[in-house]
């Protein structure tokens, strides 16, 4: 694969062609979602759950996402590899600047952060010093606590109205990618058309610029998925060919369906 970069993203956005991300944690799956044609790899703070077995992905720590981050550019072959900041990894920008700054030099290109407008002077301080940030918003795992659990946000009006203005202040702080998980596929696709950077979704609708899956919940290895997940080693003799296949529905849009989205 050709070496992947924002400005490549970039172009797919505005050519209209969908791209994919595909969690992964060490080099062999990092090599197969490569060669499978996804254009990114998201080292996910998700490994607390599928890798750790904990019910959150709040217990992860810099020192996990620096290995699995070191692990995963070794191997991504081109694609661009986008690492998770961690739980409290960066409750101002003096911390952020630390540990985004471990992240890169760890393999990084981007570092992915959750939060709305209290992230964008972080964003700004990062971006002025050479280190991308893809932004998170909707749900945002790593509020489990104070959102209530695992829940669709956006919903209301009240709620899709703050969602969006938080998604414009962002990009306008500097961030060069955002994902929206689990929001309405309507306000995925309202805020996808407004922003000119690429959307990725997850539970957000075929109306976003790219989707992302978790590597495991896509071979169907997770026990209790929602319903945006699709199983696709169904069919498939290997996980080449399931991860293959994903690839190939995001980008001739026949995943996510109306049956995977959120109204």
């Amino acid at each position: 694969m050709a070496k992947v970069t924002i400005s490549t993203l970039g172009k797919m956005k505005a050519a209209g062609e969908k791209f994919v991300c595909i969690t992964a944690y060490d080099a062999t799956f990092a090599r197969i979602v490569s060669e499978a044609g996804a254009e990114a790899i998201l080292v996910g703070d998700s490994l607390g759950m599928v890798l750790q077995g904990h019910d959150s992905t709040i217990p992860v720590t810099m020192d996990h996402m620096s290995y699995h981050t070191e692990c995963v550019s070794r191997a991504a072959n081109g694609a661009l590899v986008i690492a998770d900041m961690p739980f409290m990894s960066y409750p101002n920008s003096d911390q952020a600047m630390a540990n985004a700054t471990r992240l890169m030099q760890a393999g990084a290109q981007m570092v992915k952060m959750e939060g709305g407008t209290w992230l964008s002077n972080t964003i700004s301080k990062l971006v002025a010093r050479g280190i991308p940030v893809c932004a998170h918003l909707g749900l945002t795992p790593q509020s489990v606590n104070t959102l209530g659990g695992f829940k669709v946000q956006g919903r209301t009006p009240k709620e899709a109205k703050s969602i969006l203005a938080d998604a414009v202040e962002i990009k306008d702080a500097g961030a060069s990618l955002l994902v929206l998980e689990c929001v309405p596929a309507s306000l995925a696709s309202d805020i996808s058309r407004k922003l000119d950077i690429p959307v990725i979704g997850i539970g957000a609708g075929p109306g976003t610029d790219a989707q992302v899956l978790v590597l495991h919940d896509l071979l169907g290895l997770t026990e209790n998925t929602a319903r945006f997940v699709q199983n696709f080693m169904a069919g498939q003799n290997t996980i080449q060919g399931a991860v293959k296949a994903f690839v190939k529905a995001v980008k001739a849009g026949e995943y996510p369906t109306q049956e995977h989205s959120y109204q």
